[in-house]
């Protein structure tokens, strides 16, 4: 996997038609409860409604789009809000990790283990044929699943409090990943996937 450096800190994990790659703790100046706080207040947050097999439902979670460009998916159109001093310095970091570059960032906000996002692929046409998305996570973790389009493989990656994900190559085309509800009680947990919008 010559896409990440040797010394950028994440680790590359057994995986086909697409590149993951992951390391457990962002190194941060801050301590990641600390971020979480600040993501929680600082954040606007808004519950969208989205279009799904044709008929419209409030997503399950809060969110909230930052950013150069507008985005679009699932009938939904979302206006950039300009970075936060906090994100700027969360974005400088997952940056110097990856080694990609990313103008945009959707923040969702997990409240409890009701909270959820249905199986999709981010191959929206304005991210570019093999969008870089970057996935960091604060607070209660939550099982990230990855299921093949074309065969019955299925990915599970643990998304603990202050990891990164890094999904990149050919994963949004042959992937769908999502978050499923739980049944035992969980904390809030907030998650920034990091794009560039091409």
């Amino acid at each position: 996997m010559d896409l990440f450096a040797a010394d950028a800190g994440l680790t590359p994990l057994p995986f086909e038609d697409g590149q993951l790659a992951w390391t457990p703790q962002l190194a941060l100046p801050w301590p990641n409860a600390d971020v979480f706080a600040r993501l929680l207040q600082e954040t606007a947050w808004r519950e969208e409604t989205v279009l799904v097999y044709g008929k419209r439902h409030l997503q399950p979670r809060l969110s909230a789009w930052y950013g150069d460009a507008a985005y679009s998916y699932s009938g939904l159109r979302l206006q950039p809000a300009p970075f936060t001093p906090l994100l700027v310095s969360l974005r400088d970091a997952v940056q110097a990790t990856t080694g990609c570059e990313f103008n945009s960032v959707l923040v969702n906000y997990y409240r409890d283990q009701r909270d959820s996002m249905g199986m999709h692929s981010d191959d929206e046409p304005e991210l570019g044929p093999q969008p870089a998305i970057a996935s960091l996570s604060f607070g209660a973790a939550r099982t990230f699943i990855l299921k093949h389009k074309y065969n019955n493989k299925t990915v599970r990656v643990e998304l603990t409090d202050g990891s990164l994900l890094l999904m990149s190559g050919d994963t949004q085309k042959y992937w769908l990943h999502g978050i499923n509800k739980m049944t035992r009680t969980l904390q809030g947990r907030i998650n920034l996937t990091f794009r560039k919008i091409v």
